[in-house]
């Protein structure tokens, strides 16, 4: 027992002083790598498909970084909020268009039925002849 404490002792104390004179040239440790992503989603314009599906979120101990995974998902949740409005503003202004467009050339909408429109077409001239008829007599 006693020849396997002294050899495990050596074997430290060598490890030891190795690892003392041997640490490094300089003696100074080197800079440690940036743990935190540089911002990989481009800030000067709206996301696109490619920009997602390349967007890689860092990991931490116990996961993903949660301050960069909410900021990420935050900026993804506010550009989609705004191309929802900005598609009912634009789909908004297109009926509109429509609207005065099919309105201004007297032409009816889709769904009315011809024959509906033809009877409420006569329906102002027959009241106009029955007034006529009663001023006659």
């Amino acid at each position: 027992m006693f020849w396997f404490l002294l050899i495990a002792l050596v074997v430290v104390v060598a490890a030891v002083t190795l690892a003392v004179a041997g640490g490094g040239s300089g003696g100074v440790l080197p800079e440690a790598g940036q743990d935190r992503m540089a911002w990989p989603l481009p800030a000067g314009r709206q996301l696109g498909r490619a920009d997602v599906e390349s967007l890689r979120l860092p990991l931490a101990l116990r996961g993903y970084r949660m301050t960069e995974t909410d900021d990420a998902l935050d900026r993804l949740g506010a550009e989609l909020a705004e191309r929802d409005a900005r598609i009912a503003e634009l789909e908004a202004a297109l009926a509109g268009a429509q609207a005065a467009a099919i309105g201004g050339l007297g032409l009816m909408p889709r769904g009315t039925d011809a024959a509906d429109a033809a009877g409420a077409q006569d329906a102002p001239r027959a009241g106009k002849a029955a007034e006529e008829g009663e001023k006659d007599e």
